[in-house]
């Protein structure tokens, strides 16, 4: 049925929900962005993203879904790790909101592309939520295609993913004049910080509730 067209309908389908997952602020997003405004490994840093979210909706589509939502041990123990990291990073914004700089190229906040690769693998690996949305839902709803249609279906979501990356790292360069200014920055990682936070009672609330 699939051969009838150049890309088959689970293709677009795959698309359209990864669009729906993938554009939502989170912190992996607000990292990515807040990198492309610093110029600062921000290819590497959306490469790895897209790369992350194709190699867990694969394990999502052959059938890793299914494991990972039957087992509360892994959930609980990803969660408090992912809580953890999302309030140190949340406590690193705000205290680069309480003495903000301005975006110059000697104004990075890491030292060298191994601890920015590291810390995008921490924002997007210790998010419970990047598993269930990429592992078990797409993984679930890939899963119900006949075999073609859930690679084609897979396909389509890892694709978005790596437009959305690269586009959110892209589009930060027309913010960059904005982000000169001190107060620009105050603002931005008073944001992240609060994203941060906030995300990390949201995972625990749902833990402990």
């Amino acid at each position: 049925m699939y051969d009838m067209l150049p890309l088959p309908t689970p293709f677009f389908t795959g698309l359209a929900t990864g669009a729906g997952l993938i554009i939502a602020i989170g912190a992996q997003n607000a990292f990515v962005l807040s990198q492309g405004l610093r110029r600062e490994y921000h290819w590497p840093i959306a490469g790895v993203c897209g790369l992350i979210d194709t190699l867990l909706i694969a394990a999502g589509i052959a059938g890793m879904g299914a494991l990972i939502s039957s087992s509360p041990v892994l959930l609980k123990v990803v969660t408090w790790a992912g809580a953890l990291f999302l309030l140190w990073y949340g406590w690193n914004a705000l205290k680069a909101a309480i003495n903000p700089g301005s975006l110059e190229a000697s104004k990075r906040q890491f030292s060298d592309l191994r601890s920015a690769l590291l810390t995008t693998l921490a924002l997007s690996l210790l998010n419970p939520h990047v598993y269930l949305d990429t592992v078990v839902l797409l993984g679930s709803i890939g899963g119900r295609y006949p075999e073609e249609g859930r690679y084609w279906f897979g396909a389509g979501a890892a694709l978005f993913s790596f437009i959305w990356f690269f586009c959110l790292s892209l589009g930060a360069r027309w913010l960059a004049p904005l982000f000169r200014s001190p107060m620009a920055w105050r603002v931005l990682d008073g944001l992240v910080c609060l994203m941060m936070w906030t995300l990390a009672a949201l995972l625990l609330s749902d833990r402990i509730g």
